[in-house]
C-alpha cells in the first residue's frame, strides 16, 4: 500500500498491529484521526499512555486493576468462600453483567494450548493453588470457555486441586460447546453459573 505520507504510513502500520484490524480499516482509522483536532488526538494518545503506565494486575486474583488489590477482591460484600476461575478480563465482565454471581474471581490469563506454545507455567495457576489452601475458600468454579483448550485446562486444574479441601465445580452446559463466555448471552451465562455442577459430573457425562 503506497501512501503519500510516511507519517500516515506509520500510523496505519500501528493500527494494523491491533487484533482484527486489517490494512483498509487501519487506513480509515488513521485518516479519521488526521481529521480530528490536535487536542483530541493528544487526549487519545494520553489515554493509552496512562493505560500502560497505571494499569496493573490485582495481586490476589490477577484481574486488571488500578490498585494492588482490585475492587472485587477488596469488597466486603463479596462471598469470599467461592472463587470463579476465568481466562481473562472479558469473562469477568461477562459474568458480572449477569448479576448472578457474588463470589471472587481468579484470572488465569488464557488457557493451556500447546499448539500456541502456552503451557501451565505461562498461566496464573500457582497463585490459584495458594488460594485454594488459604482456609477461606470452600468452592472453586471452573468457568473457562467450552472449547477443547478450555476443557483441557479445566481437567488440568481439577487434577491440581484434588489434594485440597475445596469443592470443584464447573458451569452448566447451557453454554454451547465451542463457545467463549464473552459472546454468551447474559441469561444463558447467568443460568450456567447458578446451575453449576460438581466437576466430576461433567467428566462422567463425556465418558
Amino acid at each position: 500500500m503506497e501512501l503519500p505520507s510516511k507519517y500516515l504510513m506509520e500510523a496505519v502500520e500501528q493500527f494494523n498491529t491491533l487484533p482484527g484490524i486489517g490494512k483498509k480499516t487501519a487506513l480509515r482509522l488513521a485518516v479519521h484521526m488526521l481529521g480530528r483536532e490536535k487536542e483530541e488526538v493528544e487526549a487519545f494518545s494520553r489515554a493509552f499512555s496512562k493505560l500502560k503506565e497505571n494499569v496493573t494486575f490485582c495481586k490476589e486474583c490477577g484481574n486488571i486493576s488500578d490498585r494492588e488489590i482490585c475492587d472485587i477482591c477488596s469488597s466486603s460484600r463479596r462471598n469470599r468462600s467461592v472463587i470463579c476461575v476465568v481466562e481473562d478480563l472479558r469473562d469477568v465482565l461477562a459474568i458480572e453483567n449477569t448479576q448472578q454471581y457474588d463470589g471472587l474471581y481468579h484470572v488465569l490469563g488464557g488457557h493451556i494450548s500447546p499448539m500456541d506454545g502456552i503451557g501451565p507455567g505461562d498461566l496464573n495457576i500457582d497463585n490459584l493453588l495458594t488460594r485454594a489452601q488459604n482456609g477461606e475458600t470452600e468452592e472453586i468454579v471452573l468457568a473457562l470457555s467450552t472449547t477443547m483448550e478450555g476443557d483441557s485446562t479445566n481437567f488440568y486444574l481439577y487434577k491440581k486441586l484434588q489434594p485440597f479441601s475445596v469443592n470443584v465445580s464447573t458451569i452448566a452446559r447451557g453454554v454451547a460447546i465451542g463457545d467463549e463466555l464473552e459472546y454468551t448471552d447474559e441469561v444463558t451465562l447467568g443460568r450456567s453459573i447458578v446451575n453449576r455442577m460438581p466437576y466430576e459430573s461433567s467428566i462422567s457425562r463425556k465418558e
